[in-house]
């Protein structure tokens, strides 16, 4: 079952997808934002074209574990996704998500001008490779620390 990753901000939404097993999250694209219709049009796109049965969102947490304005919005998206596309939509804390990926970016010496075009899709790839990560821990009897 392929898992789609998507990390929604105000202007795109990175997204990733899982491999066919849920081990792997690769990088698939950035949607720029225009209108929810819109955005949920391209989304349903991405979820037909790689067989997806769940998608996975960021959820942009306060450092205090509250939620603040940024992430409601972000929960009123999923939503209106969970009722368009019928799929399960889980939310997934992101904190510090886009700053592990600009991290990564930076340590590959990426300019700032490239690191702006792959930011949102690499954020992506964090918060659904977490995701899988801890799945994968907890369907193998790992304990989490």
């Amino acid at each position: 079952m392929r898992i789609l990753g998507l990390d929604v901000g105000n202007k795109r939404i990175g997204v990733a997808v899982s491999d066919a097993l849920g081990i792997t999250a690769q990088g698939v694209g950035v949607i720029e934002r225009g209108d929810v219709k819109r955005d949920i049009e391209r989304i349903s796109e991405i979820v037909r074209k790689f067989q997806v049965r769940k998608v996975v969102i960021g959820l942009p947490l306060n450092m205090n574990g509250t939620l603040g304005p940024q992430g409601q919005a972000v929960k009123d998206f999923g939503e209106k996704l969970r009722h368009s596309l019928n799929l399960d939509v889980q939310y997934w804390d992101e904190r510090l998500s886009t700053a592990a990926a600009e991290k990564v970016l930076i340590d590959a010496d990426m300019s700032r001008k490239k690191r702006k075009g792959v930011i949102d899709k690499l954020s992506a790839v964090v918060i659904l490779q977490s995701f899988l990560d801890c799945k994968s821990n907890i369907d193998t009897g790992s304990k989490l620390l």
